[in-house]
């Protein structure tokens, strides 16, 4: 296991440096002028080129990029051009409320779909099984976007249960809506992959051989089919997990999240480069380990794994 650890770990460097890479010549390729977003209207050439100075962005491409390797080695991620505010400042703040919507979604997409694909599979509810596909088909169809607006419209504007938007400083009731419209996809992708592992292992002899010895049913299905099926839905929810940090940007932005998601829209929207650098190579690092993390957990969830890998 140590072993896999550090290989795993290795192959992070060279991962981060192509982050690092791409994100920074992006800067240089998408349109936009960060120093005529930030003098507005009125300007003339002499500010133009201060400015320029100021933030670094006169020297050549590959005196810059140096300079932000330089940087990032030193572990600073630079200083916003519009807040002139650390950015590693801003992500502190503003990860742990991505982090609680993330963790929010994820729980809900594991315990709802494991619920309803273990009732779906268990074969006492044909009907339930049926249900189930629907639901699989209509939640990877539906756009976050449009989800978003619709629990808008039903539970804050006609039934006024809920509030539309904003942080409530860390309120429950904030967090509801964002966290459902962020889970429901992968709701509905584990209740399906929940119900095709149970119905596998349903009919495999050491279930049969379970119930043979009188085993209650509740018994089984948790210690033994439960257990088996589980491990594909750690994938799919480790995977859902780190695009909930790297991807929310859409929900944060519908709800008012003010997360880090919505930090990135902002600095793409100002051409902050600092923000969306030191931004995304931050969720680079946190998806990769989330990554890692799935993979060590199959070991602890099926043992026959950890024989494979010493066999290996």
């Amino acid at each position: 296991m140590l072993r896999f650890l550090f290989k795993r770990l290795l192959l992070l460097v060279p991962i981060l440096f192509g982050v690092v890479t791409v994100t920074f010549l992006l800067m240089y390729v998408i349109p936009g002028d960060p120093v005529l977003t930030l003098v507005g209207e009125r300007y003339d050439d002499e500010t133009l080129e201060r400015m320029r100075s100021e933030l670094g962005l006169d020297k050549p491409l590959p005196v810059q990029y140096l300079n932000y390797l330089g940087r990032l080695a030193r572990f600073d991620l630079g200083e916003s051009f519009v807040t002139k505010r650390p950015v590693s400042d801003a992500i502190t703040e503003r990860f742990p409320r991505t982090l609680a919507l993330a963790f929010s979604a994820m729980l809900l997409a594991l315990v709802g779909g494991v619920a309803i694909g273990l009732l779906a599979g268990w074969g006492r509810f044909r009907w339930l099984g049926r249900a189930t596909m629907v639901f699989s088909l209509i939640g990877v169809s539906i756009p976050v976007f449009w989800l978003g607006l619709l629990l808008i419209y039903l539970f804050a504007i006609k039934l006024s249960i809920l509030p539309p938007s904003g942080y409530g400083g860390g309120s429950i009731k904030y967090l509801i809506l964002p966290a459902v419209t962020l889970s429901f996809a992968s709701m509905a992708t584990v209740a399906r992959i929940t119900r095709s592992g149970v119905v596998e292992a349903v009919g495999e002899d050491y279930v049969r051989t379970a119930r043979a010895k009188g085993l209650g049913e509740m018994f089984v299905l948790g210690k033994h089919v439960l257990r088996n099926a589980l491990v594909p839905v750690i994938t799919i929810v480790g995977a859902d997990f780190g695009s909930y940090l790297s991807g929310s940007v859409l929900t944060e932005s519908i709800f008012g999240w003010p997360g880090l998601g919505r930090f990135i829209v902002q600095g793409i929207l100002k051409r902050d480069f600092p923000v969306i650098q030191g931004s995304i190579l931050f969720m680079a690092i946190v998806f990769v380990l989330v990554n890692l993390l799935v993979d060590v957990s199959y070991g602890i969830i099926d043992p026959r794994i950890r024989v494979k890998e010493k066999s290996g």
